[in-house]
């Protein structure tokens, strides 16, 4: 189980595109404008401006997604967090969404519709919670 990390990115909500060339910084470790222009045009019918990768490689460094080290005279963006921490981030913030309902009866109605495997995974998801809490009160 990965646990929820220190860091945080500024803004978690991500455009197709950021998506996108996050997942290209991603399977590389760390990319230059070039290389992540060049992964995208690899598929001959996407077009994409070189500026516009640019734009899009500063916005997800503004977010907090990104760091961006200048190595010689060639700027490299390297992620800030990883693919699976930033799925743990992503499912915290959209539980807490979910739980913000705050209603049990609204949050237990959606129980009445899964199928038997989710009800599985939410009996886990319940067995780690009590398991939590008991460790956390024999501390």
């Amino acid at each position: 189980m990965t646990p929820l990390p220190n860091y945080h990115p500024k803004q978690l909500s991500l455009g197709p595109l950021e998506t996108e060339i996050l997942n290209i910084i991603w399977e590389l470790g760390e990319a230059t404008v070039k290389d992540v222009h060049q992964r995208i045009l690899a598929d001959p019918v996407r077009e994409l401006a070189y500026t516009s990768v640019t734009t899009v490689l500063r916005r997800l460094t503004e977010k907090g997604w990104l760091a961006c080290d200048k190595k010689e005279r060639t700027f490299c963006w390297r992620p800030l967090v990883s693919r699976q921490q930033a799925q743990v981030l992503k499912a915290h913030e959209q539980l807490h969404r979910f739980l913000a309902v705050s209603n049990p009866d609204v949050v237990a109605a959606f129980a009445d519709s899964l199928d038997s495997a989710s009800l599985d995974q939410l009996e886990a998801i319940a067995q780690r919670i009590q398991a939590a809490r008991r460790a956390r009160e024999e501390k």
